[in-house]
C-alpha cells in the first residue's frame, strides 16, 4: 500500500467535506419548507394614539403595485403610511425603516412617535 502523502490526505478532507456540504445543502430546502409557515395577515385596529388617528385593515387591493406589506393598509390621520413586512414576520414603515416592531399597529405607533407632531406627508407613489 502506497504511503499516504499530505497533498493525498488534505485532497480527500476536501473532497469529504465538499460531499457533506452538497448533502446539506440539498436537504436544507425540504427541511426549512418543512418548518416555515406564512405569517397570518393581522386584523384590523382603529385607534386614537397621542392625538392622531392611527388605522389598519387588510388592503382591498389596488393602488400600490408593489406590496410591501403583504396587502395590509396604514393610515395616521387618513394619509398611508408605507409599511413592509420583513422574511422574519417584523414590520417597518417608511418613517420608522431601522427599527422593526411585531405588528402593523405598533409601527404606526413608533411613526407617531417619530414625526412628533409634524404631518405625515404623502408619499408619491412610482
Amino acid at each position: 500500500m502506497p504511503d499516504i502523502t499530505r497533498r493525498r490526505a488534505l485532497t480527500a478532507a476536501a473532497a469529504v467535506a465538499a460531499t457533506a456540504t452538497a448533502a446539506a445543502t440539498l436537504a436544507a430546502p425540504a427541511a426549512s419548507a418543512a418548518g416555515h409557515h406564512m405569517p397570518t395577515t393581522p386584523g384590523s385596529f382603529d385607534e386614537v394614539y397621542k392625538g392622531r388617528r392611527i388605522q389598519g385593515r387588510p388592503a382591498s387591493g389596488g393602488g400600490h403595485h408593489h406590496e410591501h406589506g403583504g396587502g395590509y393598509e396604514v393610515l395616521i390621520d387618513g394619509v398611508q403610511l408605507h409599511v413592509m413586512q420583513n422574511a422574519d414576520g417584523s414590520w417597518i414603515s417608511v418613517v420608522s425603516h431601522y427599527d422593526p416592531v411585531p405588528t402593523p399597529r405598533a409601527a404606526a405607533r413608533a411613526a407617531v412617535n417619530e414625526l412628533q407632531g409634524a404631518p405625515l406627508l404623502p408619499f408619491p407613489a412610482n
